[in-house]
């Protein structure tokens, strides 16, 4: 059976440098950086070169800015939690977008029940932020700022240097959520004004089990797994170093790929989105078009008259690997907030299946999986009672609504 993968965005194959990178680490290079002998020089040394590499990667000012976690999941929730418990003492207060990934809102959640306050900032129809929406809703209280730089559903790239502006002027805390964003959009956390900034390597050819938190030298942080001094005391736990390594590695070439990278997702999105578009009637691209308002990756698309899960395993039948809704929160079978966010009908939410596309895709194979596409949309909407619906007249559609009398 032939196989395309159009889930980068849930996870993408290691590339063959990063793996020979890493196998070392698993073997003969086993030591722990921690310790004093020539075992531990080895993994120190490996540890310093992964995060020159990744403090490069970023343009961070300091390769001790760059702080090692077990994931983009726990880079997020030290960066939202320890900020906002460093900052307790001016406020606690916090501002969120409304459409942030599950590891920032439940982060927040969280914080809610442990005394702070937060405010979620609406978004416009196509998923974009207003930062002059942020001052609005700034007080003295206010220590912390959480929005993303690509958004995780809807592509939407946001403009992280304002916001940077509107934080900075009011001496207020920037995370930025750049998971769904690095390796496929440049990131240079000094340009942009933030303080705090976290990536998942997996998300562009890195290992899995390995986060990257960015941290400013003026940012402050409390730890929030404690126990020894790894990390400059920020993060304890013998670091992984095989991943580790891989990490570094991932994110030099992704430095070094990035422009080829960008144009030839953006390429193949382009063409992908247009031939959705003549083969399969009734769909709905949700945020913005393709184009520098969103990230060259993703098509986040509600097709019409069927369920997107449905569509999503009758495609994997096929070899054809999209994703139904977010990686994270794709079992739950609920409405995905940020689609509620936008304004989108829940007929349309239910429908809603996104591709996200690799450096290693193809045109041919494109073609391939709009065919398969189109055919299973066909079929599940011979099976569908709205489609038999709006085929009698009964009902009308939201894709294509009728023009007013």
């Amino acid at each position: 059976m032939r196989q395309v993968y159009l889930d980068h965005q849930a996870s993408t194959p290691v590339l063959p440098e990063v793996l020979e990178a890493m196998l070392p680490y698993f073997s003969e290079n086993f030591g722990n950086p921690a310790s004093l002998h020539q075992h531990g020089l080895r993994a120190r040394d490996a540890l310093l070169q992964a995060r020159e590499q990744c403090a490069r990667f970023l343009n961070a000012a300091s390769p001790e800015e760059i702080i090692f976690t077990s994931g983009g999941t726990e880079a997020v929730n030290l960066a939202v939690k320890g900020a906002a418990l460093a900052g307790r003492r001016r406020g606690n207060h916090l501002v969120l977008s409304a459409i942030e990934h599950p590891a920032v809102a439940n982060s927040v959640e969280f914080l809610e029940r442990e005394g702070f306050t937060a405010t979620r900032v609406n978004v416009d129809a196509e998923g974009r932020i207003d930062p002059a929406k942020f001052k609005a809703v700034f007080s003295e209280k206010t220590s912390l700022i959480c929005v993303h730089l690509a958004n995780h559903d809807l592509g939407t790239v946001q403009s992280i240097r304002e916001i940077g502006d509107v934080c900075a002027a009011a001496g207020v805390t920037l995370f930025v959520d750049a998971v769904a964003a690095a390796g496929w959009l440049s990131i240079d956390v000094q340009a942009m004004g933030v303080d705090l900034l976290a990536i998942s390597p997996h998300r562009f050819y890195g290992p899995k089990g390995v986060g990257i938190l960015y941290r400013s030298s003026r940012a402050r942080l409390t730890s929030q797994i404690h126990g020894g001094m790894q990390e400059h005391g920020r993060r304890a736990g013998t670091e992984n170093m095989p991943a580790i390594v891989g990490a570094g590695v991932a994110a030099e070439i992704a430095a070094r790929e990035l422009t080829q990278r960008i144009a030839r997702t953006a390429k193949l999105q382009r063409r992908l989105w247009k031939a959705l578009q003549t083969e399969v009637p009734f769909i709905k691209l949700n945020g913005p078009p393709p184009g520098p308002g969103r990230i060259s990756t993703n098509l986040n698309i509600s097709v019409e008259f069927i369920e997107g899960e449905g569509l999503m395993l009758i495609l994997d039948m096929q070899g054809i690997a999209i994703a139904s809704g977010t990686s994270c929160v794709g079992k739950s079978l609920k409405i995905a907030p940020t689609l509620a966010a936008i304004g989108l009908e829940p007929s349309l939410a239910q429908g809603t299946v996104i591709l996200s596309l690799g450096a290693e895709n193809t045109e041919d194979e494109l073609d391939y999986a709009v065919a398969a596409f189109a055919k299973a949309v066909k079929k599940l909407r011979g099976m569908s009672p709205s489609w038999d619906e709006f085929q009698r007249g009964r009902i009308h559609s939201q894709t294509q609504p009728k023009p007013p009398r």
